[in-house]
This record gives structure tokens, sequence and C-alpha cells, in this order.
């Protein structure tokens, strides 16, 4: 009984030993991320195999594994740039990215985990700059919004694509002028505006001007037509049927025929 303390005694090392080899060994990758391997006694960063998934994994103690975010992620950048006329702009713009999982490993080694300050923000940078640089303040003011947004977006990415970076979307989310040419723009706009509604105004006008002269017009034709048709035969014919209509009705009244200038019945009293 004396010895069995002692008998046990290596079998509770040994456990103990491998509780903490395990803990030592046992790495958890949460959702939306992925490990990468490196290899203390062998050739270090791993990079001829997939990246650890998600869930538990069991690695050799004396290895390290780097955890890293590959679900798509968003960057806020405000800069200063120049207009094509040398004007200095303040630009607002962030970026959905992510890094590429297939080529975790390579990145990890080249690039390391500071690859968002080391590669994406200075490309982001240099794009902006050389598209904000190819428009004027008006234009960067009011039309071309969406325009530079994708040409900084296609710049950004023929740069990150061989860095082993997903760039996703750039979205500019301000352009601020100097307030100067902020209120030249305003001022020259609400010109233009006035002056596109003076125009339409006018062209209004012309038409309401137009119709008025084609309805008289017409008017004037419709008079003619009828003044030409109307002859003294038919002015006779039209006071026969009048006077015979009259002469049907239940007054009393004397009728003259053949009286008056155009031969036309006179009729007296009406009762």
């Amino acid at each position: 009984m004396d010895k069995l303390p002692k008998i046990a005694l290596p079998f509770v090392v040994a456990i103990i030993a491998i509780i903490i080899l395990i803990s030592k060994s046992a790495v958890t990758i949460n959702s939306g991320e992925a490990g990468v391997l490196y290899k203390t006694f062998d050739d270090g960063v791993v990079t001829d195999e997939p990246a650890l998934g998600e869930g538990f994994h069991i690695v050799a103690p004396w290895n390290k594994v780097f955890v890293y975010e590959v679900r798509q992620q968003e960057i806020y950048e405000k800069m200063n740039v120049l207009s094509s006329n040398g004007l200095d702009i303040k630009l607002e713009a962030s970026a959905w990215f992510q890094p590429q999982f297939e080529n975790l490993g390579k990145l990890h080694q080249e690039k390391s985990e500071m690859y968002i300050e080391r590669i994406l923000l200075p490309a982001i940078r240099s794009a902006a700059r050389s598209v904000v640089g190819r428009y004027t303040p008006e234009q960067l003011y009011s039309s071309k919004r969406d325009a530079i947004q994708q040409e900084i977006f296609d710049e950004t990415k023929n740069i990150v694509d061989d860095q082993y970076i997903q760039l996703n979307q750039i979205l500019v989310r301000d352009v601020t002028l100097p307030s100067t040419i902020k209120d030249a723009i305003e001022r020259k706009l609400k010109q233009e505006q006035e002056s596109l509604e003076y125009e339409f105004r006018l062209v209004t006008a012309q038409k309401e001007a137009q119709k008025q002269i084609i309805e008289a017009q017409g008017k004037a034709d419709a008079n003619r037509i009828l003044s030409e048709s109307l002859n003294d035969k038919i002015l006779q014919d039209k006071g026969i049927e009048a006077t015979v209509k009259l002469s049907e009705s239940p007054n009393s009244k004397v009728i003259v025929i053949g009286s008056g200038k155009s031969g036309m019945p006179i009729i007296l009293g009406n009762q």
C-alpha cells in the first residue's frame, strides 16, 4: 500500500504532461477566420497547403498558427488629393476587401499581418490621386462622382490583385472642395438653372402664341367660307323656312307676302 503512491506518481505526471501538451497544441479557429501554420523546425510558413479552416485543430506545440479574418472587411480613409488644375481636394472613401483564402500563406509570408497598412491603403491613396488628378473641381462636385469611384476601384484592383488581396468595392463617401470654389460652382449652377428655366418659359410662351394664332386663323377661315356660301337665294330659302314655322305657331299674326326689299314676307303682330 505504501508503494502505490510511488507507482502512481509517474502516471499522474504523464497525465498532467499530456494535458499541458494538448492545451498547448489545441487551436480553435473561429467563424470567419482562417489560420496560417508556421513550422518552426521545417520550412517555416506553409504555403503549399490550404489554410486551417474554422473549428478545432491539433498542432505540434513547437509550431505556431497565425489567425486571419477572411470575411469581408471595410477600411475608411481620408486623404488630400489635387484636381487637374492643382486645387486641394479632400476625399473620403472606404474599401470593402478580404484576403484571398487560397493564398493566405503567401500573404502572411510576403506581406505579414500588416498587409492592410503596407499594401491596401497605399494602393488606394495612389489610385485616388491618379484618378482625381484627371478631373476639374466642377466635375468632381457634380456629374463625375460615380465615374471617379469606378476608376479608383479599377486602378486599386490592378495593384492589389497580385498581392493576394481580394478587393470587392470602393465607395467615395465625400468630396470636399475649398469653400471659395464650392461657392463659385454653386452660383454657376444656379445661374445655369435660372437660364434653363427662362428658356423654358420663353419656349412655352412662343408655343402659346402660335396656338392662339392658329386658332384665330381657323376662325377667320371658317367665317370667310361661311360668308362666301351665304348668297341671296340661300338667305331667301332660310327666310321662307322660318316664316312657315312661325305661321304654324298658335299666336295671332299678320303676314304680308312679297313685301320688303328682298321680297321676304313681313310679319305683323305677334300676340
